[in-house]
């Protein structure tokens, strides 16, 4: 069998092992993903225990007394607390989801976090989303029109509004984008899953103008093409969406347009 040398510094180390917190009867350990550009060191997994009797139910909660309490360094990104920003996006004991809405009481053995897969680290638990934000970008998300604007605003019916439902609900947390392996071997050129879902909802929007344009702007072998339904995008999903079906929607829509 071949054996092959990883480059030091591609290897994640055992890093510091914090001490348990003094005088705490209820702890739970955390293994966290520690890296800093700073420090021209390998990335390492640091250990730390909380005291669950002093800490919220939430592995934000935990990462939030860790960095409190025991080590101001860690690094993360959290705003809202509520499962709408997106922001505490992260890898949780093996599943992308969100920090503030995953229960320390679901997971067994120690915690482990990790930022959100395949995409460069800024710092420790801080992914670079600036090609998924520029992906965004591209399928210009907002209302496209060239009728003249009304007095008041663009009316929809309650049957085309509904048609909404299960796409305006994403809040762009990348947990679906980070779990798509058709993502992490073509980031440059497809999409992914969670800016097409994007794409789709401005599709059959019935106040849009534009859906020739979007949809040229999709007709390409790599920008939506490299979809291969196997649904980790919906399963990663913490709003419960389904951007499969999104893609295939806009699929079904470029065929119909030619017949």
């Amino acid at each position: 069998m071949v054996e092959l040398a990883l480059p030091k510094n591609s290897k994640v180390g055992e890093g510091k092992t914090w001490p348990k917190p003094e005088g705490a009867a209820n702890v739970r350990e955390f293994r966290i993903y520690r890296w800093s550009p700073d420090d021209d060191e390998n990335p390492r997994v640091d250990t730390y225990y909380v005291d669950m009797d002093d800490c919220g139910p939430m592995v934000l909660d935990a990462l939030l007394w860790i960095k409190n309490k025991v080590d101001p360094t860690l690094t993360l990104r959290r705003s809202c607390r509520e499962g709408i920003c997106g922001s505490c996006a992260m890898n949780i004991d093996g599943t992308n989801t969100l920090a503030c809405t995953r229960g320390m009481d679901e997971i067994d053995g120690s915690v482990k976090v990790y930022p959100l897969p395949h995409m460069p680290v800024v710092k420790d638990l801080v992914p670079d989303l600036t090609v998924p934000y520029a992906q965004l970008s591209s399928i210009q998300p907002w209302l496209q029109t060239v009728s003249p604007e009304p007095a008041k605003e663009w009316r929809q019916s309650h049957e085309d509004r509904a048609k909404l439902d299960g796409l305006y609900e994403c809040i762009l947390c990348f947990c679906c984008q980070t779990s798509c392996p058709s993502y992490w071997w073509n980031g440059e050129r497809y999409l992914g899953p969670a800016v097409l879902l994007q794409a789709y909802r401005w599709l059959i929007d019935s106040r849009d103008e534009a859906t020739g344009e979007r949809l040229d702007n999709l007709e390409d072998p790599f920008r939506l093409y490299r979809c291969h339904t196997i649904m980790n995008c919906a399963q990663a999903c913490p709003k419960g969406l389904n951007p499969a079906k999104a893609i295939a929607e806009i699929k079904k829509m470029m065929v119909e347009r030619r017949v």
